[in-house]
């Protein structure tokens, strides 16, 4: 593909009739980052190392009769040949391929490209974003390099989209819907000359979105400033997850109500009205220094034979993980524990970047 045009211009992914799939369409790998930082982990490297082993072997799910994974590969950027050792070892057996690449942590949902792929020939692409580390607060060099790095790795073609922009707070359903939230995309700390217009125009020629729908505030604490993949998921077009507090003194109660409440009044790019399906909320998940985290049971990621959803020794993990499974019913799905992953400000959707297949719909 050339995506260069007359007179030098680049056309934006939509012109070149690329969109965003559907995360439960199929995958040709997954894009993850070892966790490597020891300066921002401090004593929960470790537990977050585990973690992130427990989601790479439930993508793999490699059969235990034949050894044979029947999952999706994991592309693991490490940062040296230190790091290369420790994630060789810790993932062994899974079909894997590790990257020497710079980054500054593992957020590849927010710093890696969001990939696109063409109706016409099943070509897949990458949109590369701005990044200022969510509104500049946590601000790491190589975070500004890693999307066009995954993108060379990949060896696929790119798009650049000349706007700040992280990939947890867009949810697409594949067929020109997207949700997301005014306290992210809105909040002046990342474009703030642009509107909401403007805003809903950008990211339709990036991601070929017909109808950008916005929820309002996200979870308690949350450093994306309202990143919706903790907050809505569609689980098929014209179905979305939500979550609903059951405890008093869940920091989320008010939030998740007004999320409810407006995604049954929302209409998809088709026209349909949306089933919503409510899930429980972790309820009040605490920090080591008693403040709320931004625990969710909608940071799943939806690989090709799996998925994962986040559990955090709450006692809603177990109906969570039902409710989620009835809604991927050709799927298994397991909960794994992302308590350590949180103490770093996400869970599973954040640390995982899935690259389209150039093939039909997984359902």
């Amino acid at each position: 593909m050339d995506t260069g045009a007359a007179a030098g211009v680049i056309p934006s992914a939509r012109e070149a009739g690329f969109r965003m799939p559907a995360e439960w369409e199929l995958h040709d790998a997954v894009w993850l980052a070892w966790p490597s930082h020891a300066e921002l982990w401090q004593r929960d490297l470790d537990a977050a190392r585990d973690e992130f082993v427990g989601l790479c072997r439930a993508i793999a799910d490699v059969d235990p009769q034949t050894g044979r994974p029947r999952g999706e590969f994991l592309d693991v950027l490490v940062r040296d040949e230190h790091g290369r050792r420790q994630a060789a070892a810790a993932l062994a057996g899974l079909p894997l391929r590790l990257h020497y690449a710079a980054f500054g942590d593992i957020w590849l949902r927010d710093t890696a490209p969001v990939f696109v792929r063409s109706a016409a020939g099943g070509e897949v692409a990458a949109v590369c974003f701005r990044f200022n580390g969510w509104g500049e607060k946590y601000l790491f060099p190589a975070d500004m390099t890693v999307a066009r790095e995954v993108r060379r790795l990949a060896a696929v073609h790119s798009f650049e989209a000349p706007f700040i922009f992280e990939g947890g707070a867009i949810e697409v359903d594949g067929e020109g819907t997207a949700l997301t939230t005014s306290q992210c995309l809105l909040n002046p700390n990342r474009n703030p000359t642009l509107t909401r217009a403007d805003l809903e125009r950008d990211l339709a020629e990036a991601l070929g979105i017909e109808r950008l729908l916005w929820l309002g505030d996200g979870l308690a604490n949350d450093h994306t400033d309202g990143h919706v993949d903790t907050l809505a998921r569609f689980c098929a077009p014209g179905r979305v997850l939500c979550m609903e507090a059951r405890d008093a003194d869940d920091p989320n109660r008010t939030a998740l109500g007004k999320i409810a409440a407006d995604l049954a009044e929302f209409r998809d790019a088709k026209g349909r009205a949306f089933e919503v399906i409510r899930v429980p909320s972790p309820g009040l998940v605490q920090s080591r220094d008693g403040e709320a985290m931004p625990a969710s049971y909608l940071n799943f990621y939806v690989a090709n034979t799996t998925v994962v959803v986040p559990t955090y020794g709450s006692p809603c993990d177990a109906e969570a993980v039902e409710l989620v499974a009835a809604c991927f019913p050709t799927r298994r799905t397991v909960g794994v524990s992302a308590r350590a992953l949180l103490t770093g400000g996400g869970a599973f959707h954040c640390i995982t970047q899935q690259q389209p297949a150039a093939a039909k719909v997984r359902r």
